[in-house]
């Protein structure tokens, strides 16, 4: 999905115009893939610009670069004043942040440790990830050929840009293949999630979703999806789902900070339930956004700008 550029960038504690935000091309992370990033999403609510979840996206971008040893040369505070800061000098009301953190330019070789560790933020106005229609009509989506990265050999729970490399093979072969999405099972056959996105199952009435041992990211949409189903009075079970599921089940539906809560119509060409938005993600929906796009935060979860 193509976005509008916006008019600046953070790096490293200065701001660029956006088409001056490079690298040089010798930069580690070029050739190795040695980056951690988030996806955060700002809305628009009647009392201003707010960030969803913050500190927690914060706090994982900092367990991502722990597991790779980069050390952040800033604080969590700095990052988060300075995205702030960046929502407000692009003039923008809503839009989706992208704080990376990567290994710049001083030597090539495997060894990382010689590259400076480097941070830029970029926001920008991103409409609904998977397309406005999605979020009632739902997405078409295929079992991909694909398997998510086996356990002790890429961290899943580091939201690392190397992982997607994985993400981008399930996205293009689904995408080839005239579905919108991919969902990609674990080493053993279990399923997992799809190329950028967290995985939930309805079945007679309770919400179904991976755990972490299948090899998923621990998704931040996720978590909050587990909340308001439990405060909402539906049962929620994290457990490992076979495929079958997939196909059985009453409702099926993404989350994640770019798709929000997003329902799958359809498996490999197989239904799922009345083939649209069923009545459990609709609520699910409608708690969401009440909370991101009206500001009915009893959670504490909306920074305001």
């Amino acid at each position: 999905m193509a976005f509008k550029e916006a008019d600046y960038i953070w790096m490293n504690g200065e701001f660029v115009p956006w088409k001056d935000a490079k690298i040089h091309v010798l930069s580690h992370v070029v050739h190795y893939g040695t980056s951690v990033f988030e996806g955060i999403r700002a809305y628009k609510t009647p009392k201003g610009t707010a960030i969803f979840r913050l500190p927690e996206h914060i706090k994982r971008l900092f367990n991502s670069a722990k597991i790779y040893r980069m050390e952040i040369p800033f604080t969590p505070d700095e990052l988060a004043n300075a995205m702030k800061e960046a929502i407000r000098k692009n003039e923008l009301e809503s839009c989706y942040i992208r704080p990376l953190v990567y290994r710049g330019y001083n030597s090539l070789g495997v060894n990382p440790f010689p590259c400076p560790v480097e941070v830029s933020i970029a926001v920008w106005e991103w409409g609904k990830y998977l397309g406005p229609e999605a979020l009632e009509k739902g997405v078409d989506v295929k079992i991909s050929t694909w398997n998510r990265m086996a356990p002790n050999t890429f961290p899943a729970t580091a939201k690392a840009g190397a992982n997607y490399m994985n993400s981008q093979l399930v996205k293009m072969e689904a995408i080839l293949d005239n579905y919108v999405e991919g969902i990609a099972l674990d080493i053993n056959g279990w399923v997992s999630e799809g190329s950028g996105e967290n995985l939930f199952l309805v079945i007679d009435g309770k919400l179904y979703t991976p755990p972490l041992g299948a090899s998923i990211l621990a998704g931040i949409t996720r978590d909050t999806v587990v909340k308001l189903a439990e405060e909402m009075g539906i049962e929620v079970t994290k457990m490992m789902i076979p495929r079958e599921f997939l196909y059985t089940c009453d409702e099926l539906f993404f989350t994640g900070s770019a798709a929000e809560i997003t329902p799958i119509s359809s498996v490999d060409k197989i239904t799922v339930g009345s083939g649209k938005r069923g009545p459990i993600t609709e609520r699910l929906q409608k708690k969401f956004f009440d909370i991101v796009e009206n500001g009915n935060d009893p959670y504490g979860w909306l920074q305001y700008v």
